[in-house]
């Protein structure tokens, strides 16, 4: 069942100086794990809803979601991003939620009532595996450090073990979201296990997306390893180099960045699942403390550890200011190679224009014939906005205060956002740019001829004064550096080609 599109309305609440009924005999209201239900009623004679009560007063629900008062609460709260919790993190929480159920059945939890364990443990696996994401819907930044995303979890699975078992929606005393769903866990300890997972699998995707990014450009170091071209540095001509050695560079970078995001994985498989509140393990077993991150691990296949000390890792988040620098790094090379190709392909009459890029749209609505390199625009955009999402992040984990960092939803926004967005841009990169990529070979020469780079070519038979000679004829006679050296016979013209050769301009050192 699709959520309503609309929060919620927010029934009257009851005077903050006269405090609820608390249940019991007469009372007319049950008290669940923190929430109050009353009987399903027609509204209108044509649609059917339900009112749930927490200790602030009451909430008036459509019948037929998955969500409770408290996810409608975070709903009128937090209008903010006005974009719902990140879908891997869901599907993670729902991962996260199964080990935890799971180990509590291991240690005798519902042994009198195995259909209700049963219940729980298929709606955490169908959140594990998307098919409940659309029905947690609070908006990706919230006061509370996740709780509201932990309540909404708890509060969909909690309904959809109730429609399992047959039950109308809101009865917490057949399943609770907070005794149940919850039990023996705390925001504080589920969200950023969540996240880690969450993180874990994008980054394996990430990490496919940028080999692919890899071998793309080492593919383009074979087909252009012929081709001699000008190097430049400080955007003025320098030596000579090929084309196909500068690809290589771009593979190379490409590859240490696809090894820098290898190894931070390990960095998130220590989790603080198990500590609850603030890493002491309030309210859990200590089985279940010693058991649930083995459970994970089998769940998940994924080669998850307790943390040596359970507060210090509910305290701090620097992990993810490192692993946010890792995705910060990638972004400053898809941003510094875009650029490089943006300018290598700029004319193409009037530019460098010494390589095509696949042309992808037109490029103005005034001028006829223009095609624009949009997409290492759009990906150097995408860079752009990771190095804003890690600056943001790294704040966000700074402000921790105490024993929890509340900022917990900014920085699973911006680590998730980043994941999603570089996985994107590699993948556009390489389809839509790198692997189309065309040399003009002709323009590459014309440029080797016309250039003061040639002349570094000579010094190891003419010596640099020599050399520098040449440069000097050649600027003030109008002729190429090769006419010059021709016409002085300097050398013959096999020499001044073996010079100017692929093998010769990328050999380490002279020979």
């Amino acid at each position: 069942m699709t959520p309503s599109p609309v929060s919620p309305r927010l029934a009257k609440t009851p005077d903050a100086r006269h405090p609820l009924p608390q249940g019991g005999e007469g009372s007319g209201v049950n008290l669940v794990g923190g929430h109050q239900t009353v009987e399903t009623k027609t509204v209108n004679d044509k649609n059917s809803s339900r009112t749930e009560r927490d200790l602030i007063g009451e909430v008036e629900l459509p019948a037929e979601v998955l969500y409770g008062i408290h996810t409608a609460r975070a709903m009128e709260n937090f209008p903010l991003a006005c974009r719902p919790v990140h879908a891997e993190l869901v599907r993670a929480y729902g991962t996260v939620k199964l080990a935890c159920a799971l180990t509590n059945r291991t240690l005798g939890a519902w042994a009198n009532d195995p259909a209700k364990a049963d219940a729980i443990e298929r709606a955490c696996r169908e959140m594990s595996e998307g098919l409940l994401t659309q029905h947690v819907i609070v908006d990706q930044l919230q006061g509370g450090a996740g709780t509201s995303t932990n309540m909404n979890v708890n509060e969909v699975l909690a309904n959809r073990a109730l429609e399992l078992l047959g039950v109308e929606h809101g009865d917490y005393l057949r399943v609770s979201p907070l005794d149940d769903i919850n039990l023996h866990q705390s925001t504080n300890d589920t969200y950023p296990t969540a996240l880690r997972l969450a993180a874990i699998r994008l980054l394996r995707i990430l990490e496919e997306r940028v080999v692919g990014l890899q071998e793309a450009f080492q593919a383009a170091e074979k087909r252009f390893a012929h081709i001699v071209k000008v190097g430049r540095t400080e955007m003025q001509d320098a030596v000579l180099t090929t084309l196909g050695r500068e690809m290589g560079a771009y593979a190379e970078a490409f590859n240490r960045d696809r090894w820098r995001i290898y190894k931070c994985e390990e960095r998130l498989r220590v989790v603080n699942l198990g500590g609850t509140a603030i890493g002491t393990g309030l309210a859990a077993p200590r089985q279940f403390i010693f058991r649930v991150v083995d459970t994970l691990r089998e769940v998940t296949g994924i080669g998850f550890a307790r943390a040596e000390n359970l507060v210090e890792a509910t305290q701090n988040s620097d992990v993810f200011v490192e692993v946010s620098g890792i995705l910060k790094a990638l972004a400053s090379s898809l941003w510094k190679i875009s650029s490089d190709l943006r300018l290598m392909s700029s004319g193409p009459h009037a530019g460098l224009a010494e390589i095509r890029l696949p042309e992808r749209q037109a490029g103005s609505s005034i001028m006829p014939g223009k095609v624009n390199p949009v997409i290492p625009e759009a990906v150097t955009q995408a860079a752009m906005l990771v190095f804003g999402y890690d600056s943001a992040l790294g704040i966000a984990c700074a402000s921790g205060c105490l024993e929890l960092n509340p900022f917990m939803p900014l920085v699973a926004a911006c680590l998730l956002e980043s994941l999603d967005l570089l996985a994107r841009a590699c993948d556009l990169f390489r389809r839509h740019a790198v692997e189309g990529i065309e040399a003009d070979e002709a323009a590459c020469r014309e440029h080797v001829e016309n250039s003061t780079a040639v002349a570094t070519a000579l010094v190891p038979r003419l010596g640099y004064e020599g050399a520098s000679s040449v440069v000097k004829q050649s600027r003030e006679s109008g002729r190429k550096i090769r006419e010059v050296v021709l016409a002085n016979e300097l050398m013959t013209p096999e020499q001044f080609e073996e010079l100017i050769s692929p093998e010769a301009v990328c050999r380490l050192g002279k020979p």
